[in-house]
């Protein structure tokens, strides 16, 4: 299994990866089968511990093997390039957060953010997830790229912990979409519908 892997190349290890993040959200929204409701506090907790493992997904497994690979660069310093690039990525989020229309959870649908829309309240909290989901499969797949091209510290079980860190922290993501919407009425099928459509873009970025 694991030469199997091995031997795919990056794009479609980078597709099976985000196919597995897809997946766990998708596992997360199945939740809405079980539960009408879930406690504010259980929600709050679970989301507080994504944030946790997306930090440490995000310094150990991108930023510190980036600082790493710089350090033969002897033109600038070893930090600047993650750091333009951990920037730029923030910059990136923030334009989309201010164009794409999405609502963010426990606020009236008249709270949401982007460009004006009439779009329905599931549209728009399925969006807002959506939004920060992007970047996850480009982070994917870059560090599949990576590790394919033999850049120093890249390597093929960094990649796969990443995927895995990612696809943890989606779990808690895609309750926290299904079992609001099922909360305010939509049945059980569209509420994990629409959970699951908001991990749906992270095996197109990773593969881009």
């Amino acid at each position: 299994m694991k030469e199997w892997f091995l031997d795919l190349g990056p794009v479609y290890q980078a597709l099976l990866a985000t196919l597995f993040t897809w997946g766990v959200t998708a596992l997360g929204a199945a939740l809405v089968f079980f539960f009408k409701k879930i406690n504010k506090d259980v929600l709050n907790a679970m989301l507080g511990f994504a944030a946790g493992v997306m930090i440490a997904a995000s310094f150990w497994s991108l930023l510190a093997p980036a600082i790493e690979m710089a350090e033969h660069n002897l033109s600038m310093p070893s930090w600047v390039p993650a750091t333009v690039g951990f920037l730029g990525g923030g910059a990136f989020l923030y334009g989309i957060d201010k164009l794409l229309p999405h609502l963010h959870l426990g606020h009236p649908v008249e709270d949401a953010e982007g460009i004006p829309t009439n779009w329905r309240r599931s549209i728009l909290l399925v969006l807002s997830i959506t939004l920060h989901n992007i970047p996850e499969g480009l982070a994917v797949g870059v560090a599949f790229g990576a590790a394919y091209a033999g850049l120093p510290s890249a390597t093929i079980a960094g990649a796969v912990a990443l995927a895995i860190g990612i696809g943890i922290q989606n779990f808690p993501e895609g309750a926290a979409v299904s079992v609001p919407l099922r909360r305010d009425g939509l049945s059980r099928k569209k509420s994990f519908l629409y959970g699951q459509a908001s991990g749906i873009v992270e095996p197109i970025a990773g593969v881009l």
